[in-house]
């Protein structure tokens, strides 16, 4: 066991060398040093205690949006629906914080409740169609994240929109705020949510029959069916709960960072989350870490285009090359696991 996690770590750590080995190449081609890229982006992360902060800040919705897909993940789920449930999530607790005049804290919770609720009603249709008529995840959960786009867009246009000329909705009430962390940043209790989430689903997936469960689901699911566990339930009760775990992801974005819904407000960190996941071969507990990774680019690229002739873009570039090839290193390993397997078979 321990020979197998080593060997997915160090598959990991070669596959992410390997991705910024070609990105170093291509920041060459644009006539940008690698090394002075690099010191820039560290600086801009980490250069003083507000850009620390700035950083935390971007890791935050990252990492809840990992966990999210580390539930999917574990239970043999690939949801990539988390951006649409992010955004659902997002609008819900701004609809909770702007209508309703309740106590502080009750009012963060309720609208943080509504979140959770909201993520998980947006995965109920595609959890149903794969448990009922086991359609394919992946293209229904994506195809979902659009149409949750659009949706909000219109509510926050033509039926929540405040006055004035920007597409967003009236600003929540003070009641309903995350308390932050620091005065000098918006960095907020989102964080330690994140952190508290990340170790809480680890313990879960360790420590309980229902996390043996689903993580025999997700690994062997012949075997789990043969056991006794209802594999179709299973699976639609873990996408269920990875779509809640999105929603909560918009809600603490926006009742901690923008105390609104905006257009566009949270661009990217869904997916961000899956690559985050992804990265940590689905471990709540390392995607703290590589989400604190991409956080760390997301921040630090804010200095880039001052400090270098570099394009910002190139931080997208280099997440592009991060996703091939940890997915090539993954095929790869699958492709490995399967052939020593047909041979053990034949044996």
């Amino acid at each position: 066991m321990m020979s197998d996690r080593l060997r997915a770590f160090s598959g990991q750590i070669i596959a992410v060398g390997v991705a910024l080995l070609l990105g170093a190449i291509i920041i060459l081609l644009v006539g940008e040093s690698p090394i002075h890229v690099l010191m820039t982006l560290l600086r801009g992360a980490f250069g003083d205690q507000e850009k620390i902060a700035g950083t935390l800040l971007q890791t935050t919705p990252i990492l809840i949006c990992g966990v999210a897909a580390c539930i999917g993940l574990r239970g043999g789920m690939f949801n990539v629906g988390i951006e649409g449930q992010l955004f659902l999530g997002g609008f819900a607790a701004a609809w909770v914080g702007f209508s309703f005049s309740l106590p502080a804290g009750i009012h963060m919770l309720a609208a943080l409740a509504l979140a959770v609720v909201a993520g998980a009603a947006w995965v109920a249709i595609p959890a149903f169609f794969r448990a009922r008529y086991n359609t394919n995840e992946v293209v229904s959960t994506i195809l979902s994240n659009y149409i949750a786009v659009l949706l909000t867009s219109y509510f926050t246009i033509f039926l929540f929109k405040r006055p004035g000329g920007w597409s967003e909705t009236p600003p929540i009430l003070a009641t309903a705020y995350l308390p932050e962390i620091f005065s000098f940043s918006r960095l907020n209790w989102g964080l330690f949510i994140g952190l508290a989430l990340a170790v809480g689903v680890a313990l879960i997936f360790r420590y309980t029959s229902w996390g043996y469960g689903v993580t025999m689901v997700g690994s062997a699911p012949k075997f789990a069916e043969y056991g006794g566990v209802n594999v179709k339930r299973q699976g639609f009760v873990v996408l269920l709960l990875s779509g809640a775990v999105g929603g909560l992801a918009g809600g603490v974005e926006t009742l901690g960072v923008h105390h609104r819904f905006m257009e566009g407000f949270a661009p990217g960190f869904g997916f961000d989350g899956l690559i985050a996941a992804l990265l940590a071969n689905g471990s709540p507990v390392a995607t703290i870490v590589t989400a604190l990774f991409f956080g760390a680019l997301r921040s630090g690229s804010l200095l880039l285009e001052v400090d270098t002739s570099a394009s910002r873009e190139i931080i997208t570039v280099i997440q592009a090359l991060i996703i091939l090839s940890v997915s090539a290193q993954v095929l790869i390993k699958r492709r490995g696991d399967s052939q020593a397997g047909e041979r053990r078979w034949k044996f």
